[in-house]
């Protein structure tokens, strides 16, 4: 009877331990706007990374789950466009970083808005969502703090037809060729 009781409490016990590490790791979030559609769409319930940037830095491309500098109490989703010392702009319909234009087969059309060449800050991250001209993003002149990044986003779980993984464009990949790097 004790080994029963005891295996029980074991077992209880590991199941706390893996709950509450899931707690950490991971958290849910829907999607409450349309700002990054098509890729990502109202209602759609995802999980974010909550870990992943304790290991390293949050690159260009990624999906990310943050709040807004002007309230912290909100939660958005963006995309990262530019990295903390990079410079960007909006002209002609074609975003550019570091002066390198962006391909983005990801967006739902061609930002119709301009926003002039600007260095981003050494803790900040400039991010935009993918359906460009309907989101409130950091073309509205507003730049994320490193510290309000909530994590990465990384599946979509509901509804099941929208269930995969999220899908991270690997921005960092295109400025290194367009530099020959």
């Amino acid at each position: 009877m004790r080994t029963i009781f005891r295996d029980i409490l074991i077992t209880l016990i590991l199941v706390i331990v893996v709950f509450l590490l899931l707690q950490v790791a991971f958290q849910r979030f829907v999607i409450v706007e349309h700002c990054m559609e098509p890729g990502l769409h109202e209602e759609e319930r995802i999980l974010a990374n909550k870990v992943v940037y304790h290991f390293h830095e949050p690159e260009r491309g990624d999906v990310i789950i943050l709040h807004p500098p002007f309230n912290p109490e909100l939660v958005y989703i963006k995309r990262i466009i530019a990295l903390p010392g990079d410079t960007v702009e909006v002209r002609d319909g074609a975003v550019y970083v570091n002066g390198i234009k962006l391909d983005e087969p990801y967006i739902q059309e061609p930002p119709t808005y301009t926003f002039p060449l600007t260095g981003i800050a050494g803790d900040e991250y400039f991010v935009l969502g993918d359906n460009r001209n309907n989101a409130n993003d950091s073309h509205k002149g507003w730049a994320v703090p490193r510290e309000n990044i909530i994590g990465k986003a990384w599946l979509s779980f509901w509804p099941p037809k929208e269930w995969g993984l999220v899908h991270h464009y690997p921005l960092e990949e295109q400025l290194a060729s367009s530099t020959g790097e």
